[in-house]
């Protein structure tokens, strides 16, 4: 009995037992091949194993070298059959194979013999096979072949040979490069998909000649492109050269527009599209380039397709982020997509509208929204719940019903992602938009007693306790926040405990019954909760045990937590237990990355530190170790800094040599890391010569030669300088390798004894600002922040310049300070025109320091910047600032 279709949209758990390749094995499908050596050939069946074959393939299985083989060689056999399906199914796995060298001469005459056969279903496939399987030295054989079937009048010839150049063009430029007349006169064949292959392959071929590609779109942007397919590549050729020209409308018209305009005409829908895409993502483009594109992409929202509609509406929800007011017009028709069968059609309509919509469209929408959210997934939805917080943002009078709405979709089922985004999103209007904190917080303290995620509830509470002591009636959130303590999991009723203490520390009024609260919960089952309710109450000291100031307890509570983990974790590990407690002060405050030296191949690169070859060290410690037992440094005082290692020499050299910078209050020493890669030589007193003539405010104080440094055993000499005491001192020091070489003779490994005095040219190494500020984050950057206080907080505004995107800037500016990213705010969300993000450090002296950048497109490129930095001294607040203005 014949067994029910199932469609490929249906949602049935148990549609794996309709697929014709259910538990087949490896090992039954070999033994089957078998048939491929049958005196008398059954195509049909032939077929059917290599199918299998080749799904197994697909699959991910793996065939030993013996199984391929002996496939490979029973496969060949399959030429001689005349059957037509056969002889392609023989294609398909010969390409899959791979077969190695050696065995692609034993199948090399049949395809030559098939690519000059009368049957064109054999020449095409038997070209694809061969540009698959051969090498640059067969290829330069079958290269005239090649040539003549790219201009083939069958287009299935033509298009396997320009498709197999494409390919062909990453292993073997040179050759597919002589192919470029051929390839030019496909490009005008009246077949729509050679056209478009023939294309494909002549601009790869000159995609490295800016010129060549402009003449080459100029030439064919006066019309003799026929294809929609190839019509498309042309425009996206199109709106390369343009981008590449750098021309905007400030200094006359835009080159090639007419064209793209001219395309909005064309008599394909795809054509007509692309070419309104490329208008619509033009740097700079003007509200009179954009309204030609936005007129067809408004017809496209109403066409009955809903590839249409769907890109259509994903274009203009691009455009309403840079350009909402230019898609107002579309309003109408996007909000009859509301309803839209299609999901993603629905939410992408709802998400623009919401971009483009003004104050008095927010009730409206909000209605339609409501009934809208029940019938998508949850990741359509977190996209409308993103868009929801913009438009709050937007219209901060609008908060109200807002905030309704995201606590009423907070209540409704969902998963972990989908409450995050709201939670957050709620979290960022109440520190926004003051007038909406007391309601958001309550809508808060609702949420958590029927959330079922351990995390968002731990979230919720920590948020309430740096918030809500600050409303004007803390009183009515201890309810929800105490009722956590008997309700939930041992992880929540810990950060519960936390919460009250905090309101305890924050609010007077509150610290008596605060603390009979937490007097209660030391009695609870769990150790972290217990240990938590007795340490709070003896910092609050409700019971007289132990007296602390405001002061104390309430940077005890909120104050930022500046110590890496990693740090502290490793620093616990390393404490021997004695008399002498464990002081959290010893532990590292700077963010370590990975070393330079470490990523490089074991032996070619130095390492940096003396007593190991294995790689330099990763902590301030170890080095701070290592420079004490210099008798030299050991006056300098307590090491700040020590930077990731430098390269001053490129890869594979006979030298190489790396720098770390360690910096001190009144010295900064150079620790040169070399290694010698030539097994025939030993160098001896080895040193680097240091011209500081491009740094003026250092002065050269020592320096500690390297005695001896053998094949392959890295070591390290030290330069050391004095500079102004507690500055941001910067230059620019020349470097130079001095030692004496001598012979070694790699019979006996000694060496000569008379040796030849050498030097060699390093890079130049450079002392900058960010040498002289440690990246320490902050684990809550808003209560560090207003912690700080205003008083040496230094404002202004700085002028970027023009940038290739808004990213590339914010990553330049954290570059520039070398300070440590904080919240995530470094990553830059795709076609932001403004971001924030918030840097923290400690200025050398130990000064912590925290800056907030503001950055907003100015114009097309431009980008402006707003900083706004707080320290606990003014002189560096007025340091970075500089640190800024002159970078």
């Amino acid at each position: 009995m014949a067994q029910p279709l199932v469609k490929k949209d249906d949602d049935h758990d148990d549609e794996a037992e309709y697929s014709p390749f259910l538990g087949i094995e490896k090992g039954a499908v070999l033994q089957e091949a078998r048939v491929f050596n049958d005196p008398q050939l059954d195509a049909r069946r032939c077929s059917q194993v290599i199918t299998k074959l080749l799904y197994l393939l697909n699959q991910g299985d793996t065939f030993t070298k013996v199984e391929a083989t002996e496939v490979f060689f029973a496969v060949t056999k399959l030429f001689q059959s005349r059957d037509l399906g056969l002889r392609r199914m023989v294609y398909l796995i010969i390409k899959e194979l791979s077969p190695s060298s050696d065995e692609v001469i034993i199948v090399t005459s049949s395809l030559m013999k098939d690519m000059n056969s009368k049957i064109d279903m054999y020449r095409a496939n038997a070209i694809r096979v061969l540009c698959r399987i051969t090498d640059g030295t067969l290829l330069t054989q079958i290269e005239r072949y090649l040539k003549q079937a790219i201009v083939d009048k069958n287009p299935v010839v033509a298009s396997a040979a320009l498709v197999s150049g494409i390919h062909l063009l990453q292993t073997n430029p040179e050759i597919v490069k002589r192919w470029s007349n051929e390839v030019q006169e496909a490009v005008q064949s009246r077949s729509p998909l050679v056209q478009f292959h023939a294309l494909a392959l002549l601009h790869q071929i000159r995609q490295n000649d800016r010129l060549a590609v402009s003449k080459l779109v100029t030439s064919l942007t006066r019309g003799t492109v026929r294809s929609p397919l190839a019509q498309c590549l042309l425009i996206r050729y199109t709106s390369q050269v343009i981008r590449e020209s750098g021309n905007n409308t400030q200094s006359g018209d835009r080159p090639f527009y007419d064209y793209l305009e001219g395309c909005l005409r064309h008599k394909s829908e795809m054509v007509i599209f692309e070419a309104a895409r490329a208008i619509t993502e033009l740097n700079g483009v003007t509200s009179r380039e954009l309204t030609p594109a936005i007129t067809v992409l408004q017809l496209f929202l109403s066409s009955s397709k809903p590839v249409l509609r769907f890109a259509a509406v994903r274009t203009l929800n691009k455009v309403a982020m840079k350009h909402p007011m230019a898609v107002t017009n579309c309003n109408i028709d996007m909000e009859s997509l509301i309803s839209d069968q299609n999901r993603s059609i629905a939410t992408l309509a709802i998400t623009t509208l919401l971009k483009t919509g003004n104050e008095s469209s927010v009730d409206r929408l909000m209605k339609q929204i409501t009934n809208f959210m029940s019938d998508i997934a949850d990741e359509f939805k977190i996209v409308v719940v993103e868009a929801i917080r913009s438009l709050c943002l937007k219209f901060p009078l609008k908060y109200r019903s807002l905030m309704n709405f995201l606590s009423n979709i907070l209540r409704e089922e969902g998963g972990f992602d989908y409450k995050k985004a709201i939670v957050d999103s709620i979290v960022i209007l109440i520190r926004d938009i003051p007038d909406a904190k007391e309601s958001g917080l309550l809508h808060l303290c609702e949420f958590i007693e029927d959330c079922e995620f351990t995390y968002l509830s731990t979230q919720i509470l920590h948020f309430l306790g740096v918030e809500g002591p600050k409303t004007s009636d803390p009183s009515k959130y201890i309810r929800y926040i105490y009722n956590r303590v008997h309700l939930e999991n041992a992880t929540v009723r810990a950060s519960a405990v936390s919460t009250l203490a905090k309101f305890g520390a924050a609010v007077d009024e509150l610290k008596p019954r605060i603390f009979v609260l937490l007097r209660r919960c030391v009695f609870d089952s769990d150790d972290e909760v217990r240990d938590r309710a007795t340490l709070y109450q003896n910092t609050l000291g409700g019971d007289g045990s132990v007296v602390e100031t405001d002061k104390d307890v309430k940077d005890f509570l909120f104050g930022s937590f500046d110590i890496p983990l990693v740090n502290l974790e490793t620093s616990l590990k390393n404490y021997v237990p004695s008399e002498e407690p464990f002081d959290i002060n010893s532990v590292p405050r700077e963010v370590k990355s990975a070393p330079l030296a470490e990523k490089k191949a074991p032996g070619k690169k130095p390492a940096g530190l003396g007593v190991s070859s294995s790689g330099p060290p990763s902590t301030v410690d170890s080095y701070e170790r290592m420079l004490l037992s210099i008798p030299e440094f050991a006056n300098f005082g307590k090491l700040f800094k020590s930077s990731a290692p430098v390269e001053l020499t490129e890869a594979e050299t006979e030298y190489a040599v790396n720098v770390v910078k360690h910096v001190f209050d009144k010295h900064i020493v150079f620790q040169y890391n070399c290694t010698n890669t030539i097994p025939e030589q030993l160098l001896e007193n080895v040193i680097v010569i240091v011209d500081a003539s491009e740094a003026e405010e250092f002065s050269e104080v020592f320096s500690k030669p390297l005695r001896s440094l053998p094949y392959d055993s890295p070591g390290q000499t030290f330069v050391a300088f004095e500079k102004p005491e507690g500055l941001a001192t910067v230059g620019k020091f020349a470097n130079i390798l001095r030692f004496i070489v001598k012979e070694v003779d790699p019979s006996t490994g000694e060496a000569e004894e008379d040796g030849v005095e050498d030097e060699y040219q390093l890079e130049d190494l450079e002392v900058v600002a960010a040498d002289y500020i440690l990246k320490v984050g902050v684990s809550n950057f808003r209560n560090a922040w207003e912690g700080m206080g205003p008083d040496c907080e230094r404002v202004d505004e700085y002028g970027l310049g023009p940038r290739e995107s808004l990213a590339e800037a914010v990553n330049a500016v954290i570059t520039l300070l070398g300070m440590q990213p904080c919240e995530g705010t470094e990553v830059v969300p795709p076609n932001s025109r403004s971001h924030t993000c918030l840097l923290s450090g400690v200025y050398i002296g130990n000064i912590k320091v925290l800056v907030r950048l503001s950055f907003g497109l100015d114009g097309p490129k431009d980008v402006a910047m707003k900083l706004a930095v707080r320290s606990e001294d003014e002189t560096v607040s007025d340091a970075i600032h500089e640190i800024v203005a002159s970078g």
